[in-house]
């Protein structure tokens, strides 16, 4: 019987739109019918009594019945998906159909029809629609979940017993894979309570309930949370062999769309545990508002943002500068997209153009026909063992690019000039720093000339999600089983989300005056090592080594690649002043007079044209002071936030 009720069900299912509105039509005249029946037999306590009566009420309850619940759209909700929502507009409907059957049977009186009927009638359709509903839902959503479900059950708990974790737990009824077994909450006066018939248990009692319950799998459902607080339940989740997944989104809870499809894995930015700085406004309108921006490296990951936040503040116009045309294309389809769509409270011209930094033609007639008041220079080659590999290249476009775009800025009379820089340009062991500090001296020599133009550089460490990331690496790693490859347990790196640190890039620019060096809050390095450990725990997964060899995923070191650094630092000298914003700082650093630069990029660009790597990387190493191959001591590395995790 079972089996044929399955059956039945994947049939009903797969008819057309308007033959399943149809049946169910039908279906609630019949149980309009029966709950007649059922009135009458309540009344008058037996099965026999004049048809005439009866079929009078039946008759009076169809013509009212059908008109209501059409013009309620009860019809237009599929029985498998009915809620709350479904429940309210039954009621709505039940009461607007009560009235007439009230007014008729029991305040008009028709002769021989018992007037409780019209009481007794409505009240008991009302009451069979619903509980109907609620066994469709359970045969089309449940048992044919279970039916066709052949797999493990995942048992899961939820973070935050909220409006976002109900939500969620209700769109987990869809899921024959997952099956709720308790509610985690920081409210205490929540503890031991319980929630649709789900235990409800204090942060505190954490390892008791997922022991005993034997959860796999934690849904963070808390989307207003901090990022400090966010890394803390992380945290405190980590000693657990249990995958944590979080719910991102707040506008969800708003719009009433939560649902499992919208939980994603724990991200670097997760474990951070800091919260942004809110942004002084008046620094984010002095570069921006009202006045033509260029953006150069438009299509890249800083590049892209800063079209985005740019976007947001209101210019006059946005000029979007990219090599590649793919990216410069994604870019400008989705700034238009945006603006369409009436995100950025405003009307502006957005100006897509294809060009190459090192040209001096290309630059000098963009700078003739946009007219740009800022410039923020972000194109650059930025992987280390490419530019390692390619130095000639790489240094032509990072230093001759720059040169190119700041001089040319300056002779056009563009207000401000300000150049995304690296940590890797501080004491660097690999050419790709190297050239970015040589374009500091570039702009630090031409801020020291007489001119109207405005330079500065922003230099801040790595940022998330960026291309060449190795967040996306692990991620893809664990996913195929690992090995999860890192070059040295011992690297530390800082981090920083991109919308945050394009953020901090116009305000540091709104700064500028004489060429300064900038630097950006990255909070404390992060240990990739234990990274990657922390990755592998929260996926739900163990590392195997030799303390635990049938672990689920190796992570095997690969050995530094050329020019890679252990550390990362943001100051060459010691000390840095304080600006008005606190995430911001001002580096004190020396710099080359321009007649002197000059004569030494001179002596560069003969190099690259020639071909002569020996003598390129000659005048890097006189023109960037600790510029060194080897790595340096391990004893001078500053420390790691260890993310939770033993050092």
């Amino acid at each position: 019987m079972f089996a044929r009720l399955i059956s039945a069900s994947e049939q009903v299912l797969g008819w057309s739109r308007s033959r399943k509105r149809l049946f169910v039509m039908a279906h609630d005249g019949l149980l309009c019918v029966l709950a007649c029946w059922l009135a009458y037999w309540l009344r008058l306590s037996t099965v026999s009594f004049d048809l005439r009566p009866f079929a009078l009420t039946v008759v009076a309850a169809l013509f009212f019945w059908l008109p209501i619940f059409r013009v309620s759209d009860i019809y237009r909700t599929l029985f498998r998906f009915a809620g709350p929502g479904t429940m309210t507009r039954l009621m709505t409907a039940g009461l607007s159909y009560a009235v007439p059957m009230v007014v008729l049977f029991l305040v008009v009186s028709v002769p021989t029809v018992p007037r409780t009927v019209g009481v007794l009638q409505p009240i008991l359709f009302v009451g069979l629609l619903g509980l109907s509903r609620i066994l469709a839902r359970y045969v089309l959503v449940d048992l044919l979940n279970q039916q066709n479900f052949s797999g493990r059950r995942q048992s899961v708990a939820i973070y935050g017993a909220g409006t976002a974790g109900q939500q969620l737990a209700a769109s987990m009824r869809h899921e024959p894979s997952m099956r709720l077994y308790a509610f985690f909450d920081d409210d205490v006066r929540l503890d031991r309570q319980t929630l649709e018939g789900v235990p409800i248990y204090h942060a505190s009692r954490l390892r008791e309930a997922i022991e005993t319950l034997g959860i796999d799998s934690v849904l963070i459902a808390i989307p207003s949370v901090s990022r400090t607080r966010r890394k803390a339940i992380i945290e405190s989740l980590e000693p657990y062999r249990v995958e944590v997944r979080i719910l991102p989104n707040v506008r969800d809870i708003v719009d009433g769309t939560v649902d499992v499809e919208k939980l994603r894995t724990v991200s670097i930015d997760d474990l951070l545990g800091r919260d942004p700085v809110p942004p002084n406004e008046v620094l984010l309108a002095r570069t921006i508002l009202e006045k033509t921006v260029l953006i150069t490296g438009a299509g890249g990951s800083i590049g892209s943002e800063l079209c985005r936040q740019a976007a947001q503040l209101r210019p006059a116009k946005l000029v979007l500068a990219e090599i590649s045309e793919f990216a410069l294309y994604n870019i400008e389809s989705e700034l238009r997209e945006m603006r369409e769509a009436g995100e950025f409270g405003g009307e502006f011209e957005i100006v897509p153009r294809l060009v190459n930094v090192v040209s001096e033609s290309d630059i000098r007639r963009l700078y003739e026909e946009t007219k740009p008041d800022t410039v923020f220079h972000a194109a650059a080659y930025k992987h280390v063992p490419l530019v390692e590999e390619n130095m000639l290249a790489g240094v032509r476009n990072n230093v001759f690019g720059t040169l190119n775009c700041a001089r040319l800025a300056k002779e056009a009379g563009v207000e401000r000039f300000i150049l995304v820089s690296t940590d890797k340009a501080v004491r660097p062991t690999n050419v790709m720093g190297a050239s970015k500090r040589v374009c500091e001296l570039v702009l630090q020599a031409m801020a020291s000339e007489p001119g109207g133009t405005r330079f500065a550089m922003v230099r801040f460490g790595n940022v998330l999600g960026s291309s060449g990331s190795v967040v996306p690496l692990f991620e893809r790693q664990i996913a195929e089983g690992g090995p999860v490859t890192l070059t040295h347990r011992d690297v530390t790196r800082y981090f920083m989300t991109i919308p945050e640190a394009a953020q901090l890039v116009i305000q540091a620019g709104a700064m500028a005056d004489s060429g300064e060096v900038y630097l950006l809050d990255m909070g404390k390095p992060v240990r990739i090592g234990d990274l990657a450990e922390l990755m592998v725990t929260l996926s739900g997964l163990t590392v195997r080594n030799e303390q635990n060899p049938d672990g689920d995923i190796e992570i095997r070191e690969v050995g530094l690649r050329p020019g890679e650094k252990l550390y990362e630092e943001l100051l060459i000298d010691a000390d840095a002043q304080r600006t008005h914003h606190p995430s911001i700082s001002q580096g004190n650093e020396f710099f080359l007079p321009w007649a002197q630069l000059q004569q030494e990029l001179s002596g560069l660009d003969a190099a690259i044209r020639s071909g002569d790597e020996s003598f390129a990387l000659a005048t890097l190493v006189r023109l960037v002071p600790g510029f060194d191959r080897p790595l340096i001591a391990e004893g001078a590395r500053p420390r790691a936030d260890s993310l939770g995790l033993p050092s």
